[in-house]
């Protein structure tokens, strides 16, 4: 049975009341009227415009200042060069995972008790207060008295705890407000965050090179992110609404006719009621635990390349400067990448598996181009360590899948963190492969990542039968 159904869905321009059925009928709020709902096909176009308008820069913005978090990590790491022979950097990071890791289930709770838009703001404002004090934490890692090395990694498993929801909860808003036929492109879009947002980071850090005032460089990416991303928080707060019945930006019949378009393909709206029902119906699909073992190798190469990028940038024999700014081409591929894929899957019937697969091809590639070729062959392994990004646009296609192919709010909540869960396994274990004695060329590691990634087709043949 084919998992990519959502790209087949013909665009109605009518949302006729015998689409949806009794059971869907009563969990719709009172508040809809579904005689409102009768438009036809401009009027859907405009709607759906002033849905994008209003919502996917909301959260564009904010999945790319979550991400920030994790590449101004590997920005701290080359402004001090004791801190490439400490151990501990690579606990540094996956500790933050450990944190999300063990977030997640509270949070799918959290999902479906609280509202969306305002849970996501408060968990965001927490999130920067604990960003700014791992600023002064950051000093542990490079001997300079201040938080000890515990207190550093007690604020990294918070600040991942507090990061868990994020990303869930935008592909759970995008399953809410849009059809499946929608799905792939939305997610590509505020995915796409990650790349625009770690392009500004790059100038930024750039910019950050040329201070030389009392305030440490490292001290000074954390503190402005965290200024940045709570004026964010706060616009956030007013700006991003919890569902379509309270958006302020729609006419009242304009809520009606956006609450039931998903409801029309029988995806549920968010209701505040958890189904144990549904949760152990999760846990017995084959394809949850599908979604998790391919977080998990997809998450490893990834984990370990977001944290040491720039250090393995600067073991090609680049400067600072020059490593900071050789950080876009990577973003750049990404968005690329990113573009394409919101182009041309939903033009192609069942074709996201495909896609995905072409794309870690294209990353598997990149790891042969940086293990094979000698350490002479600069920018060919720079290249190589480019096409290695490209792993990263198969996550909005994974999410959109989820979105498109699960009905069920609480179902859908508990694959999403599934999803997570195999995401963050894999990025616990990704920087493990980057050991302190081979910095700055890590040149076991990308043998390591690969020997992980063809691990994963015989390793699953059996559970891809079942689906």
């Amino acid at each position: 049975m084919s998992l990519d159904i959502g790209e087949n869905f013909r665009q109605e321009p009518l949302v006729q009341s015998h689409e949806v059925s009794e059971k869907c009928t009563q969990r719709t709020p009172s508040t809809i009227d579904v005689s409102q709902t009768l438009l036809n096909q401009e009027e859907e176009r405009r709607i759906i415009r002033k849905i994008d308008v209003h919502l996917l820069p909301i959260l564009l913005v904010a999945t790319g200042l979550q991400f920030l978090d994790k590449t101004s990590l590997s920005f701290s790491a080359i402004l001090v060069p004791q801190h490439l022979v400490e151990e501990n950097y690579n606990w540094t990071s996956s500790i933050f995972y450990v944190g999300y890791l063990a977030a997640c289930y509270p949070i799918v709770w959290c999902f479906v008790k609280s509202p969306l838009g305002k849970f996501l703001s408060i968990i965001v404002l927490i999130q920067k207060a604990d960003d700014i004090a791992e600023s002064h934490g950051e000093e542990s890692l490079h001997s300079i008295p201040s938080l000890g090395t515990t207190d550093l990694i007690i604020l990294r498993v918070f600040l991942g705890a507090l990061e868990s929801p994020l990303t869930a909860r935008f592909s759970l808003i995008t399953s809410i407000w849009y059809t499946p036929r929608e799905h792939v492109s939305r997610h590509c879009f505020w995915f796409a965050g990650n790349s625009v947002m770690s392009i500004l980071g790059s100038l930024m850090g750039y910019g950050i090179l040329r201070y030389h005032g009392p305030l440490a460089q490292f001290r000074t990416i954390f503190l402005l992110l965290g200024a940045m991303t709570v004026a964010w928080g706060v616009l956030r707060w007013f700006l991003l609404p919890d569902k379509p019945e309270t958006a302020y930006f729609l006419s009242p019949s304009e809520k009606s006719f956006t609450a039931l378009r998903p409801r029309k393909f029988q995806r549920t709206s968010q209701l505040k009621r958890w189904s144990q029902k549904q949760f152990y119906e999760t846990l017995r699909d084959p394809k949850s635990w599908w979604f998790l073992i391919f977080h998990i190798v997809t998450g490893i190469p990834a984990g370990g390349i977001t944290t040491f990028s720039a250090i393995i940038i600067q073991g090609f024999g680049s400067s600072l400067s020059q490593t900071v700014l050789m950080t876009m081409p990577t973003s750049v591929f990404v968005l690329v990448g990113v573009i394409v894929v919101a182009g041309a899957t939903p033009r192609l019937s069942n074709s996201r598996f495909i896609v995905m697969a072409i794309l870690e091809l294209i990353a598997m590639a990149g790891r042969l181009v940086i293990v094979l070729l000698p350490q002479e062959k600069k920018f060919a392994r720079l290249i190589g360590l480019w096409m290695l990004s490209l792993v990263g646009p198969s996550l909005p296609l994974m999410f959109s899948i989820v979105a498109s192919n699960t009905a069920g709010f609480t179902k859908k909540a508990t694959t999403s963190c599934m999803l997570f869960i195999g995401y963050c396994v894999g990025n616990i274990v990704g920087p493990q492969f980057f050991l302190a004695k081979e910095a700055p060329r890590y040149e076991v590691s990308p043998v390591s990542l690969l020997k992980a990634v063809l691990w994963f087709p015989p390793a699953n043949e059996q559970l891809l039968d079942r689906i």
